[in-house]
């Protein structure tokens, strides 16, 4: 069934058609719609389910670990400082090898306060043991939250899964959304089974300590299965094809790239705009290519090898700074490279930190810079920030002057401020009033 649905919503709509026996929910902007929507389903009978409000994101996800240890199939949401809360309990629920669903709606982190969307909160966190996947639009979202129990779920992986929608661009963006019939999903995941619970008739040991002598195994186990998904991923992302008719393209999607001198690497809804805009160039004879990491844990190295291999120049575009160094997509992407032994000019493009517009012109001119890396140019590049000169194809003289804005951020130091015309409107569904 066709359905006008936001990102929040569409999701929500996966999970109601996963069947999870426990929610455990606690409000944070933009991911509140989620936990609103999952309510009014167990509310009117949609959804059967135990729905527990908690009384933060700590408790949330560690009412979803408690739940998960019965062999009960569940799921949480959450996003930036929420997820920042539950950062103890993210260790101890990938430790405990519990196959928890996570929604995150990516949001900038604190401070200065901002309730608009970058990617810092789920990178930031990409060694706590979970998997992580990005969605590029709505449809993905609801789909992914389907796949991510079947994937999880999986002997092979039975490791939490957090699913990442970019906030606002996806969370409360409305699109078409083709929501599956009941019979469909359930033909698709089958009811939770898994030896890794509580039992009372055959007692087991969860939850312990591990000392020098042992430990060591399990985070390698734990590794194992996290490599280990990339087969299972294929294969589940194969069965919901034959299910559904729609079809992913695994860790990563290679846009026009088999002849591409130039490629755009990017991930999440800022894929969209640098897939037109490289069917733009590509109309005007220019030979580029994006890719568009799907997930980041398990990180696609080999897939991104492959994709890359024949560019002149690869450029990083991602809402995420690891202050002192570079970004974090970034740094993922060149170990890939360095590991494959190529030799390739790579550059960094941090934009959208704290929701702030990636604009057509913006793209337009990293791909102009990628066009001509022989240039010097600055490693790091903050857009709207230090890019002055960026896309230039001459040398500087023989360019237009730099617009105000890039004038400003080039000489000023106020302009590592942030500046909107708009204040952030109130949250209301935010406890405390701390986010």
């Amino acid at each position: 069934m066709k359905r006008f649905l936001s990102g929040d919503e569409a999701l929500a709509e996966g999970v109601r058609l996963a069947r999870p026996q426990v929610i455990s929910a606690y409000p944070i902007t933009p991911q509140t719609v989620v936990v609103e929507r999952l309510s009014e389903m167990v509310e009117s009978g949609q959804l059967e389910a135990e729905y527990i409000h908690v009384e933060s994101e700590h408790s949330a996800l560690s009412a979803a670990m408690g739940a998960s240890a019965t062999g009960a199939r569940t799921f949480t949401a959450t996003s930036s400082q929420g997820l920042l809360y539950m950062a103890e309990v993210l260790t101890y629920a990938a430790g405990g090898r519990f196959p928890i669903v996570m929604m995150n709606a990516n949001r900038a982190t604190a401070l200065p306060w901002n309730i608009y969307g970058d990617q810092r909160d789920s990178l930031a966190l990409l060694d706590h043991g979970w998997i992580q996947v990005y969605a590029q639009d709505n449809q993905e979202a609801l789909d992914l939250a389907l796949m991510a129990y079947a994937i999880a779920e999986d002997p092979r992986v039975s490791t939490p899964f957090m699913v990442n929608l970019d906030g606002f661009a996806l969370t409360h963006t409305y699109e078409n959304v083709d929501v599956p019939e009941p019979d469909q999903a359930d033909a698709f995941l089958p009811p939770y089974q898994t030896s890794n619970r509580f039992d009372f008739e055959h007692p087991v040991n969860m939850g312990y300590s591990a000392g020098p002598e042992f430990n060591r195994y399990f985070k390698y186990e734990a590794h194992r299965a996290m490599l280990g998904a990339v087969e299972v991923i294929a294969e589940v992302e194969q069965r919901f094809a034959d299910v559904f008719g729609r079809r992913y393209p695994g860790l990563i999607e290679a846009y026009r790239t088999e002849d591409a001198d130039v490629v755009l690497v990017t991930l999440g809804s800022i894929a969209g705009l640098a897939r037109a805009c490289v069917d733009e160039r590509r109309a005007a004879g220019q030979r580029v290519g994006l890719v568009r990491i799907r997930y980041m844990r398990p990180f696609p190295a080999r897939e991104l090898a492959r994709a890359l291999a024949g560019a002149k120049a690869v450029g990083v575009l991602e809402k995420d700074i690891s202050f002192g160094a570079e970004g974090t997509v970034f740094t993922n992407v060149n170990s890939a490279l360095q590991q494959a032994a190529l030799s390739v000019p790579t550059l960094n493009f941090i934009g959208g930190l704290g929701g702030d517009d990636i604009s057509l012109d913006q793209m337009e001119r990293v791909f102009a810079t990628l066009e001509n890396v022989s240039r010097e140019t600055s490693r790091v590049v903050f857009l709207g920030v230090n890019d002055a000169g960026l896309g230039e194809t001459a040398p500087r003289s023989a360019q237009p002057a730099a617009s105000p804005r890039a004038a400003q951020s080039a000489a000023s130091p106020r302009a590592a401020q942030p500046v909107s015309a708009n204040p952030a409107p109130a949250e209301a569904n935010d406890a405390e009033g701390r986010r």
